[in-house]
């Protein structure tokens, strides 16, 4: 079910159990090959399958399309939130439907930059709301650890910006928006083996892809986006069930 598309009354008559389904995107700059809304077409076409796949059995939102996305800023086009807004913006929307009754919730990321804030959103709320289950992974999380590997052909065989596995889901999903003729591999690292830097990515690439992009296939993306569509599926059926604890002190359903 697609919260935009219902009314109050269906609202109201559905059962709070129900999983809500946030995704959460970004417009930010792809390199000079890929659309600012990247981040958000692939999140949105991920969540919107698996809803198709699950209509009765969970709420999808529509798609926080305003990231955390201070890191892209120096690349024109570039839009972000500050994190405050960011998080007040999420936290407002779980608040909004905790208060007519439901008590899933579970946030699906398309941006990386994201991450953080979503992780500190759901814990500031867990604590003010200990009634709620909340729950936050990338789309990217939820297909097995080993498909990188497996689908990708460059040195770095996982999905980072703009990349071979990025712009491969952009070839499957909106071909399109995909400007192959400008794709090309970028990224700079620290020589000295430096880690943990926090960088904005016109420091970190030359055109502000990351990864070997010319790589791409829509072939390797509908791989990697059926995959996603059938972990982010499998992560809300097992909420839509419910989630029980189990330890050396007993075992517990929520």
């Amino acid at each position: 079910m697609r919260l935009a598309h219902l009314t109050w009354t269906d609202i109201a008559a559905l059962s709070t159990d129900t999983p809500v389904l946030i995704p959460t995107g970004a417009v930010e700059q792809h390199g000079a090959h890929m659309p600012l809304a990247t981040d958000t077409i692939l999140v949105t076409a991920v969540a919107e399958a698996v809803e198709a796949r699950l209509t009765d059995r969970v709420i999808l939102t529509p798609t926080v399309w305003l990231g955390a996305s201070l890191h892209h800023l120096p690349f024109p086009g570039t839009l972000s939130a500050s994190f405050d807004a960011y998080h007040l913006a999420l936290n407002n929307i779980i608040v909004s439907l905790a208060d007519h009754g439901f008590h899933r919730f579970m946030v699906v990321n398309g941006h990386g930059g994201n991450a953080d804030s979503n992780r500190i959103v759901l814990r500031e709320l867990k604590h003010q709301r200990p009634e709620l289950t909340l729950a936050y992974q990338g789309y990217y999380d939820l297909w097995p650890a080993e498909l990188c590997a497996e689908v990708m052909e460059g040195p770095d065989r996982q999905i980072q910006h703009a990349c071979e596995a990025e712009t491969s889901l952009m070839l499957h999903v909106q071909p399109d928006l995909v400007k192959m003729d400008r794709a090309r591999d970028d990224g700079l690292r620290p020589e000295s083996g430096f880690a943990g830097g926090i960088w904005a990515f016109n420091e970190i690439t030359e055109a502000g892809s990351l990864g070997y992009a010319t790589l791409a296939t829509a072939e390797k993306g509908k791989r990697l986006f059926e995959a996603a569509v059938e972990g982010v599926t499998q992560w809300v059926e097992s909420c839509a069930n419910g989630v029980t604890l189990k330890g050396i002190v007993g075992s517990g359903t929520i």
